[in-house]
């Protein structure tokens, strides 16, 4: 850590470099000239790939925020992924941006941060994903040069480790009915914001609107939206699980 504060000092804009891909074409600039670059637009700058034999689950995950798949190379990666295509703050998200160079003060390193973010205040956000037991010593250097280099820009960093267990779980289910169409018809859409718009139970709230098979999928639907509200961390989603509308408070009275 002291080799990275006695190395860049306040010249980080131009000790370190960008690498990245766009429009099919790689691009290396330093830090300062090249931070401005829409990069939830780039290409990723490595493949997403699963070879036999080899760690790691590597796969594209469609996101309903982009309206495209974005890659990811774990499990942990794509629990972050579909976390941040939950979040409404969020506006788009790319993987892979690009390669940040620097020198350490002992030699040339590079590390290609797991996601680029768009917030919509269009503020940026880079996140690191890396669960604190697999967290080595080049790997916290790489975490507190990249700090380092989006601090000098304005950038948010987060490194990201594992989510807690049960909101995890719910959210992964709510994925599940994500897209647009799980929303339809409006009609129903409009009865269930009208039947939670006091807090009930998941299961009197659906049967108050109609028959549950076709209720569930939109009822998830708002769940995942925010438009309806549950506790994603106090147990899993069940028949019994008090649900209530966007606004409303969760408890009457």
């Amino acid at each position: 850590m002291e080799a990275l504060s006695r190395a860049y000092g306040d010249e980080a804009l131009t000790a370190f470099e960008l690498d990245f891909l766009s429009n099919g074409e790689r691009r290396k600039h330093a830090l300062g000239s090249s931070w401005q670059v829409p990069f939830e637009a780039v290409e990723p700058v490595r493949p997403f790939r699963w070879d036999k034999g080899t760690p790691g689950f590597a796969g594209w995950y469609y996101s309903v925020t982009v309206r495209d798949h974005v890659g990811y190379e774990s499990w942990l990666e794509r629990d972050r992924l579909i976390l941040l295509d939950k979040d409404p703050q969020v506006r788009a998200i790319s993987s892979q941006p690009f390669w940040l160079h620097w020198h350490d003060g002992e030699r040339r390193r590079r590390h290609a941060p797991d996601y680029f973010v768009r917030l919509a205040t269009g503020q940026a956000r880079i996140v690191d994903v890396r669960a604190e037991d697999d967290m080595d010593e080049d790997t916290r250097d790489a975490f507190a040069a990249t700090q380092r280099a989006c601090s000098s820009v304005g950038w948010e960093f987060e490194w990201a480790g594992r989510p807690e267990p049960i909101l995890m779980a719910n959210v992964r289910w709510l994925a599940r009915y994500r897209r647009a169409r799980c929303g339809r018809p409006a009609a129903v859409v409009e009865r269930l914001l009208e039947a939670f718009s006091e807090p009930r139970r998941l299961w009197d709230g659906a049967e108050l609107v109609g028959d549950r098979i076709q209720v569930l999928p939109v009822l998830f639907h708002l769940l995942w939206l925010g438009k309806l509200k549950v506790d994603l961390s106090g147990g899993l989603l069940e028949t019994g699980s008090l649900v209530w509308a966007e606004g409303r408070r969760q408890w009457a009275g």
